[in-house]
């Protein structure tokens, strides 16, 4: 009882506790990561203590706050399985040859002028029907990375390519979490809210191949290095066996998730297979295939461009993705369960009046929320609390808001080297945020059209428009 009474009671976290906050830790990160030149694991880490002695002293116990970092841990625990399996499958499918075989056909049937339009489009189909933009980067994309860097295209343009298609199917997919997420908590039907996003997302996605088109012009084969490609081919094949039966493999996993079978179990059957791969195409031994999944294929080659290309992957390739999201997602964690981040936002939503301020202040927040809390998840969580009584105040039908909550948090995430997908694009593609961001075109043109969408007032639904009246409000 005594306890209790010397107990500091609890203060509401208003705008200057989460302000200070985010000034610690994004002065912290832009000297670490600008200046330095270091990990930002370290400047997360003083904004969570930041936040932790800020959220202590407004009276919160410090097993209280604990509690908070463990939550936002958990949000976190499905990404970190499917970074460690993606981390297996890279290993697997290098040392099986699987990769090898898909830059050796690559570069033999793709005309340079078109490979980037061929990328998205490649990428697109994959991550639609896989539902997921990870694994079709992890799988799809780093084949790609490996053609395009042979033909002498900037990693950063290649990857830019790659991020536009996976994301567009990934956003576009009725099997992707992050479509199910929008629609599920804003009370929008699945297919309804996919073809609302329709109206955002296609015209951003014919830019990007319009963009990718006339970028890819200049890469002309009169322009690429034959003899390059030609050293790339050889020592391809003087290191692996290449065979059209490996791309079986790729093919299966594919088939399985479009069957509906869940990411993880489906690329666990990918690495199986890649390894197994290893042992009876490659020729390689037991322990070089379990050393491919822990620590990543090696090779040796004369060609420093090849060694740069199948020397990756491995379980042990990921550890610095992983230990980032854990320690991100502690920091997004004490912010949201603090109540911050709804500080932050309920002062937004004081200069939200119109229509268009309102959907671009959503927007806007969601890229806020994936700066601070550094997970895609989040972005697309928190926003959808805090703005869907404003959006039934102004009579709009909430799949506005499920529209914009993915152009918003879904896309922008590349962006933030810091978050889960940043970080998972630059360890998986092996390029930073800042060679690809110019060229993830498709990830900020979408944003923006949404935003003219919100003040012109073209595309946005009101509750009287629907034939469902009442039931289309908010439960």
């Amino acid at each position: 009882m005594k306890e209790a009474q010397k107990r500091k009671p609890k203060r509401p976290l208003g705008l200057k506790s989460v302000l200070f906050t985010l000034a610690i830790m994004i002065g912290a990160m832009l000297y670490t990561v600008a200046v330095l030149e270091k990990e930002p694991h370290i400047p997360l880490m003083i904004g969570t203590a930041t936040a932790i002695i800020i959220t202590m002293y407004h009276g919160y116990r410090f097993e209280e706050v604990e509690k908070m970092m463990y939550k936002g841990i958990r949000h976190a625990l499905p990404a970190v399985v499917i970074i460690m399996l993606v981390g297996l499958i890279i290993g697997s499918w290098i040392g099986s040859g699987i990769v090898a075989t898909m830059i050796y056909y690559g570069l033999q049937l793709i005309d340079p002028r078109y490979f980037l339009v061929v990328v998205i489009i490649l990428c697109g189909i994959v991550s639609l029907a896989i539902g997921s933009s990870w694994s079709t980067m992890a799988t799809v994309g780093v084949a790609s990375m490996g053609i395009g860097i042979s033909m002498g295209m900037s990693p950063g343009m290649v990857a830019g390519a790659v991020i536009c298609g996976a994301y567009f199917g990934d956003k576009m997919s009725p099997l992707s979490d992050t479509t199910n997420l929008a629609s599920g908590l804003t009370d929008v039907p699945l297919f309804e809210h996919i073809q609302h996003m329709l109206y955002t997302t296609i015209p951003g996605l014919v830019i990007a191949l319009v963009s990718f088109f006339f970028i890819g012009q200049s890469y002309g084969k009169n322009h690429v290095d034959t003899g390059k490609i030609d050293s790339i081919l050889n020592a391809i094949q003087d290191n692996f066996v290449i065979t059209p039966w490996l791309l079986i493999v790729p093919v299966i996993v594919i088939a399985l998730v479009m069957m509906k079978v869940p990411a993880v179990p489906a690329i666990t059957v990918g690495i199986i297979l890649g390894f197994f791969a290893q042992i009876f195409v490659q020729g390689g031994t037991l322990i070089e295939s379990m050393t491919a999944l822990q620590t990543g294929y090696k090779i040796e080659t004369d060609n420093a461009l090849v060694n740069e290309l199948f020397n990756r992957g491995g379980l042990e390739s990921m550890f610095y993705t992983i230990s980032l999201t854990l320690v991100a997602m502690t920091f997004g964690g004490v912010l949201e369960y603090s109540g911050m981040l709804a500080a932050l936002i309920n002062v937004i939503l004081k200069f939200a009046k119109s229509t268009g301020t309102l959907i671009a202040s959503v927007i806007v927040s969601c890229f806020g929320t994936n700066v601070t809390c550094s997970e895609q998840y989040i972005s697309v969580i928190v926003p959808s609390r805090m703005y869907a009584s404003a959006f039934k105040e102004k009579a709009l039908h909430p799949k506005n808001l499920s529209r914009a909550l993915e152009d918003g948090g879904t896309l922008t995430s590349v962006f933030v080297p810091w978050n889960t997908c940043g970080v998972f694009i630059a360890s998986t593609l092996g390029v930073s945020v800042a060679e690809y961001a110019p060229f993830a075109i498709l990830n900020y043109v979408v944003p923006i059209i949404s935003i003219i969408y919100g003040f012109i007032g073209f595309k946005i639904i009101k509750l009287d428009q629907t034939p469902t009246g009442p039931n289309t409000t908010l439960s």
